[in-house]
């Protein structure tokens, strides 16, 4: 065996994997198909291409990733920790409600059971409440206190060191064992990589650790096999085959074998890879519960865009704040600080609701009524520095599938299936309310993603798809994350969660994964 443990993907369920594996005794191996950065080699702005965008077959091996289904677009990042490196470092507790999901609920106590997981969590990611109101948050309170909610204004918990601006001082949080750290400057540029290292990213906690425990990080690698080795259980342990990510001829293909294996690409690599390997005969007693329940956390992404001179609302991190202005709906501020102007062409004017012909007519109808406001979406330069991303979140009951059919070379072809019964929404009403507020509110222009404007909504939390359940008619996994039907097989990121969390969901991946790697026994 090269290892006894393969962790694929080194997001937020990867690197909790990767690190207490190797704290057990266990030799691992994590591979990654982003490649590896150091601080000052993270993106300078959305512009800088091959260093944000993630199109490896075109040689950007950026950050963000944005993958497009007739049901969602989803973004999602790469690299060497995974979503972390792009994400907000915003990290909530999911709420009561995620627990009482009829999906898991009957198989643990899970809110007592995750409690512990989440204090560590919080721990290594060093949580703590944001320390500062901004324009923006003055915004978003004066609207709860309008609608009659302002008891649920509340700052946002971040994963950010809030020391001295640019002081750089050894290590805060682990007694000295972890890097020297960077105080936040408060540029508001999280999503686009953080130019000083305040943010907590994977790399600087877990993955450190990870490393200095044994763990051999292999980035620019994508999985694109999983099979067992002798017993078609995988007791005898698996092949795991590899490419050089985004390679057009020399894929430079490699097979790794291990005792045991780590899913963790990121809930669409994961379903992806697994799906490949169902219908390729690697794993073909997969559930065929595999591609279900697939949750977008019920997002809608909409911006409003600030008059030039406007009040400045870069001076914080991503986001600082947020409300709920019903008890299943989320609304956070988020912004790019002046290093998003690349993401400007995501945006367009606000569209209603509508069918996936009738949106795109009413965008027509705004933009001919309004030839001066649409003008200025087109114009990119200076949008980040004056607009707030408007993010809301639901954890209602609806979700999407992904079906999958046999491409060239064991690759697979997805595409997204609206459940028939609770399907995904392509219009949240409160959204687009508070869009319109603001922008009457500042004299700014309301956007909806263009995507959401062609009725397909956008979301950055992509979950579900290997979800937990009690069986294989229920899910893929077991309370404990291992695969049902093989052994030492297990899914540990977003693809493991059975519901929509509500809010930011990276600090329940990261406990779910803390929970699962618990039940693992030492070497």
């Amino acid at each position: 065996m090269d290892y006894d443990w393969l962790v694929v993907g080194s997001g937020f369920g990867g690197s909790v994997s990767a690190l207490r594996l190797a704290q057990k005794g266990y030799s691992v191996g994590l591979l990654e198909a982003g490649r590896r950065f150091a601080d000052d080699e993270l993106p300078k702005s959305a512009w800088d291409l091959r260093r944000y965008w993630f199109v490896p077959g075109l040689a950007m091996r950026g950050i963000f990733r944005l993958t497009i289904f007739k049901d969602v677009a989803i973004v999602s990042g790469a690299g060497v920790g995974g979503g972390s490196l792009v994400y907000a470092n915003t990290l909530y507790r999911a709420p009561s409600r995620f627990y009482e999901d009829p999906q898991w609920r009957e198989l643990e106590d899970w809110q007592a059971a995750l409690a512990p997981h989440y204090e560590e969590a919080e721990r290594m990611l060093g949580v703590v409440p944001y320390d500062e109101d901004d324009p923006a948050d003055d915004h978003l309170r004066a609207y709860a206190e309008e609608i009659g909610v302002p008891d649920t204004y509340a700052k946002t918990r971040v994963g950010v060191f809030l020391g001295e601006p640019g002081v750089t001082v050894p290590d805060p949080y682990f007694g000295g064992e972890g890097p020297a750290r960077t105080g936040c400057t408060r540029c508001g540029r999280c999503m686009v990589g953080c130019p000083v290292g305040a943010k907590n990213t994977l790399v600087k906690n877990y993955l450190w650790f990870a490393e200095r425990a044994g763990t051999r990080v292999l980035p620019e690698r994508t999985v694109v096999d999983i099979r067992p080795l002798g017993a078609a259980d995988g007791s005898d342990g698996y092949a795991v085959t590899t490419e050089r990510s985004g390679a057009w001829l020399r894929r430079d293909r490699q097979v790794l074998k291990t005792r045991g294996v780590v899913v963790a690409a990121g809930a669409l690599g994961t379903n992806r890879l697994l799906l490949a390997c169902r219908l390729n005969g690697s794993l073909p007693g997969l559930s065929a519960r595999l591609g279900e329940l697939v949750r977008t956390n019920s997002e809608s992404i909409l911006a409003v865009t600030l008059p030039p001179g406007s009040e400045d609302i870069t001076r914080r991190v991503a986001i600082t704040g947020s409300i709920y202005p019903d008890p299943n709906t989320h609304i956070e501020t988020v912004v790019y600080g002046g290093a998003g102007d690349g993401t400007s062409p995501l945006f367009t004017l606000l569209v209603g609701d509508g069918s996936r012909l009738t949106r795109p007519l009413k965008l027509l109808g705004a933009a001919l009524r309004h030839p001066v406001l649409f003008a200025r979406t087109l114009n990119p330069r200076g949008w980040s520095k004056r607009t707030v991303i408007v993010l809301v979140m639901q954890s209602l009951d609806n979700a999407i599938a992904l079906r999958a059919r046999p491409g060239r070379r064991g690759k697979v072809h997805m595409r997204t299936e609206q459940d028939p019964e609770r399907p995904n929404p392509t219009f949240i009403p409160v959204a687009n309310a508070f869009a319109q507020w603001l922008a009457a509110r500042t004299g700014g222009i309301a956007q909806s993603s263009v995507m959401e404007a062609a009725n397909i909504p956008s979301t950055a939390h992509i979950l579900g798809g290997a979800v937990i359940g009690a069986d294989p008619s229920s899910g893929v996994i077991d309370a404990r994350s291992r695969v049902f039907g093989y052994e030492n097989l297990l899914v540990c990121d977003g693809a493991a969660v059975p519901a929509n969390v509500g809010v930011n969901p990276s600090l329940t991946i990261t406990a779910l994964a803390e929970h699962a790697m618990s039940h693992v026994p030492p070497a």
